[in-house]
């Protein structure tokens, strides 16, 4: 299972459910990255999707803890669901939010993360990665964006 996650200086994900500062780079890297996957995504992090819809072209799987139905996608409510629901699926990648993230660190073995090289207000944060001895930044591609130096990396669990 892999991850995919932009993060500020401080591994700040974002602040009241969406991302303070975005990258349309990063924004394309996620479609090209996530294009034909499954994804599994928290409702908060739905609603910050455009028209707060499940992303097409990739099978949505969404984990609440609320009994809700998703058109176009499927719900769930434990990390143990998700990972029954995308069983022998290809490609699985998290996108979040932080309580999705957390529930289903311990399965993941890449993450593929965007550095954006500022500090806004962030009230969810991501493991940084860079102190968890266990991952490994396998690559990183540095590029400046709207003027804001940001890096393309990807972790892998050794």
């Amino acid at each position: 299972m892999e991850a995919i996650v932009a993060v500020y200086t401080d591994w700040g994900i974002g602040s009241e459910g969406t991302q303070p500062i975005v990258v349309p780079e990063d924004r394309r890297r996620f479609a090209e990255v996530t294009k034909g996957a499954t994804i599994i995504v928290g409702s908060k992090t739905l609603m910050d999707f455009p028209d707060s819809k499940p992303l097409s072209g990739r099978r949505n799987i969404v984990m609440t803890r609320q009994e809700a139905e998703v058109p176009g996608a499927e719900v769930v409510h434990t990390p143990e669901e998700a990972i029954e629901a995308c069983k022998g699926d290809e490609r699985v990648f998290v996108v979040g939010g932080a309580t999705v993230y957390m529930a289903l660190f311990p399965h993941l073995d890449k993450i593929y993360v965007t550095k954006i090289d500022a500090v806004p207000h962030s009230d969810a944060y991501f493991p940084n990665l860079d102190s968890v001895p266990e991952w490994k930044l396998t690559s990183s591609e540095p590029l400046t964006s709207n003027g804001i130096r940001c890096e393309f990396c990807v972790y892998e669990k050794e």
